[in-house]
């Protein structure tokens, strides 16, 4: 049975910051493939949350590649995933924070 989703303020913020981008520097066929990419990975991970690989154990913290700019960082509770940011890799590392 899927889990549900919560999308954490950073995550919510980091998708319509991509959207934006996408907005103003390509046409709106992009930004509907990047939507729909973006639904079709979080229903494989509200299905099988365990799937991608764990990055951070001690805080329970996986990453699911979702373009080859983006990631996806997620949690995986008892009841439901969070999403906890959406994170362009092109970007200095150091700066991931999940605050």
């Amino acid at each position: 049975m899927p889990k549900s989703i919560i999308w954490a303020p950073l995550s919510e913020k980091d998708y319509d910051q991509i959207l934006d981008f996408l907005n103003i520097n390509w046409d709106v066929n992009v930004v509907t493939e990047f939507m729909d990419m973006t639904d079709h990975l979080i229903n494989q991970i509200t299905e099988n949350p365990k799937q991608f690989p764990l990055i951070n154990k001690k805080h329970r913290i996986r990453k699911a590649v979702l373009t080859k700019h983006n990631s996806v960082f997620y949690r995986e509770s008892r009841n439901h995933v969070d999403i906890l940011r959406i994170y362009d890799t092109r970007q200095d590392p150091q700066n991931l924070s999940f605050k």
